[in-house]
């Protein structure tokens, strides 16, 4: 609040909106595949790191934009490559038409091993991560 103030009251100081440190939350974030564009743009406003958007990005590339039903199948990919430990937080957001968002964050109650019924399970050694 107090960010907001200044840059409104004082805009001859230049400052910048504040944004939180998402990656001290959460440990995995998994936003709607709605696109590249889409991507780059919440990494940027967000600033999350290349790696905690490998999933969505992944799953863009393996699956297209499948609306905000993507969150699950990210869900699925860090799960098979076995990064989801106990106690993490996995942030899951959605968007659909219009005004429509939903937002949870979810904490591992146990460590996620891995099992061959994923459906990530036969391809998942033969991605690595790369900018889609």
């Amino acid at each position: 609040m107090i960010n907001y103030i200044a840059r409104k009251l004082i805009p001859a100081l230049n400052i910048q909106p504040y944004i939180p440190n998402y990656s001290k939350a959460v440990e995995h974030f998994i936003p709607h595949v709605g696109g590249k564009p889409v991507l780059d743009e919440l990494q940027r406003t967000l600033g999350f790191s290349d790696e905690a958007m490998e999933a969505s990005r992944m799953t863009l590339y393996r699956y297209g934009n499948t609306s905000s039903s993507s969150i699950w199948h990210g869900l699925a990919y860090v799960e098979a490559k076995g990064r989801v430990k106990k106690g993490d937080r996995v942030w899951q957001i959605a968007f659909g038409s219009g005004f429509k968002c939903n937002s949870i964050i979810w904490r591992a109650m146990k460590t996620v091993d891995y099992d061959d019924s994923y459906p990530w399970t036969e391809e998942i050694v033969g991605f690595r991560f790369r900018l889609i």
